[in-house]
């Protein structure tokens, strides 16, 4: 076996699945990692001990539309995923799914091309892509330009189906208005993870697109039908159907916590409400606006809009969405961390080792109990006061 070079103490684990307390995460020579209780520690072990907090895989996140100051709506290209990637790293979300939406039919080949270039070169956190439009409805564009949005043509068709034979995970949202039942079962079909959103059908339809291989819906109860008495909309459908995996903007502006609640008790049989940022530019940055398709986005008190007022996207980093999960929403950290590990990566084809410890500390995050800021493990590797803290723990 190999040698120690550190374990980790003072810290709850949670290992994607469980969270565990009493325990020591144990860095080997080989990078492998390994969770122990600590009292199996052997004397003279090398040890890092952390003031409380938590030890989790990085986090996943399928809808990023940007960071660190940039948008991938302005620029495709490797150098603006790097960014981004590098910016949701500095907050503890190890893996992303950099997110277009509605843009012209050249922008749209551009991310393409642009996110295959990056895989191919390793760029580290990117690991697919989510295109969230064009093929939306005008009835619930939200922040979506409505003269982009249109129906899905078999040329665009093709260029979906080519993506996904060069990027391991691919995403399309789209919504039945301007999407056949042909098409979402052609995607599916291809292994391109199709997501129901920015729609107003109703229930039926959005049954007949899951039956057909729809598999998930973008953000749910944003910008899509609403649940009612005799009309339960996509939101009903998505919560009538355990099987279904749904994003969920926890950042209580988006969705109220007691809607949250609501959607939690009516899948409690199921773990397939994950969490994302629909993250904008202003992820990792001290903006205070952007342009989205030639329209300014406002930053104030963690809201993005339009200059109407129209929520664009969310000024939100994982840590927060976490925290509102646990603090208003009534969820145990334990599922919360879940959702924003293990759970999307169920939903990708090409999964691999995210949500979980694999090897070495490059994907492992360390956050406080506070739940505000969570950042790389291995930036504790040194610079700690040991003598003090072997002390407390």
């Amino acid at each position: 076996m190999s040698d120690i070079v550190k374990a980790f103490v003072g810290a709850k684990i949670h290992d994607g699945q469980s969270l565990h307390d009493g325990h020591a995460l144990l860095l080997r020579s080989d990078d492998s990692l390994s969770v122990v209780p600590r009292a199996s520690l052997p004397d003279a072990c090398p040890t890092q001990y952390l003031q409380g907090g938590t030890i989790s895989p990085g986090f996943v996140d399928l809808q990023v539309n940007g960071g660190g100051g940039v948008m991938f709506n302005d620029d495709q290209s490797v150098a603006t995923l790097r960014k981004i990637a590098d910016a949701h790293l500095g907050t503890g979300t190890a893996a992303i799914l950099p997110t277009l939406i509605t843009d012209t039919p050249e922008r749209t080949t551009s991310a393409i091309d642009a996110v295959a270039e990056a895989i191919a070169q390793k760029v580290k956190g990117v690991v697919g892509i989510h295109l969230e439009g064009p093929h939306l409805s005008i009835a619930r564009k939200g922040a979506h330009d409505p003269q982009l949005i249109r129906p899905m043509t078999d040329d665009d068709l093709v260029v979906l189906l080519k993506a996904a034979d060069h990027i391991p995970n691919v995403v399309v949202t789209v919504a039945p208005e301007n999407t056949t039942f042909a098409q979402i079962k052609t995607m599916a079909d291809a292994g391109i993870v199709v997501s129901l959103g920015h729609t107003d059908a109703d229930f039926e339809t959005c049954m007949q697109a899951f039956a057909v291989g729809a598999r998930c819906v973008t953000h749910l109860f944003n910008a899509m039908s609403q649940i009612g008495s005799r009309a339960p909309g996509l939101v009903g459908a998505a919560l009538a159907r355990d099987d279904i995996y749904a994003g969920l903007i926890a950042d209580s502006i988006h969705v109220h916590p007691s809607a949250i609640r609501v959607a939690l008790a009516a899948r409690q049989k199921s773990d397939r409400i994950f969490l994302v940022t629909d993250a904008m530019a202003t992820a990792g940055s001290q903006i205070d606006r952007f342009v989205l398709n030639g329209r300014d986005v406002f930053r104030a008190d963690h809201r993005l809009t339009l200059s109407d007022g129209t929520l664009a996207g969310a000024d939100l980093a994982m840590p927060r969405a976490i925290k509102v999960m646990t603090t208003q929403a009534g969820d145990t950290i334990a599922r919360a961390i879940c959702r924003a590990t293990t759970m999307p990566t169920e939903l990708l084809r090409e999964p691999g080792s995210l949500g979980r410890f694999d090897r070495g500390l490059e994907s492992v995050v360390y956050f406080d109990e506070t739940l505000t800021q969570a950042t790389p493990l291995a930036k504790y590797l040194s610079g700690v006061d040991e003598d003090t803290l072997r002390r407390r723990w």
